[in-house]
C-alpha cells in the first residue's frame, strides 16, 4: 500500500483579511467603521480607528486560528 496523502487546510479568506497575529501570538483586528463617512466624526475618533484591537475573548481567538491556520506563519496579510 502507498502512503496516505496529507491534505493542506484551506484558509477562510474573509477571516484572513480581517485579522492578523502579532509576534507574541495575539489575534488583533481593526475597529469597525473605518471605511467611509469619516468626515462627520471628530479627529480624535478617527485617530482611534487607526489602532489595532486585541481580542478579549480567547475562545473567539481559538476559532479564528482554526479558520485561518496559517495566519501566524506568514506575515503577508495587511494590518489595515
Amino acid at each position: 500500500m502507498g502512503k496516505l496523502k496529507k491534505y493542506k487546510q484551506k484558509t477562510h479568506k474573509a477571516t484572513a483579511k480581517r485579522f492578523r497575529v502579532t509576534g507574541t501570538g495575539k489575534v488583533v483586528h481593526t475597529p469597525q467603521g473605518k471605511s467611509h463617512f469619516r468626515r462627520r466624526r471628530s479627529g480624535r475618533h478617527n485617530r482611534s480607528l487607526d489602532k489595532l484591537i486585541g481580542l478579549a475573548n480567547s475562545t473567539v481567538a481559538r476559532k479564528i486560528k482554526k479558520l485561518a491556520p496559517y495566519l501566524s506563519k506568514y506575515r503577508q496579510n495587511p494590518g489595515r
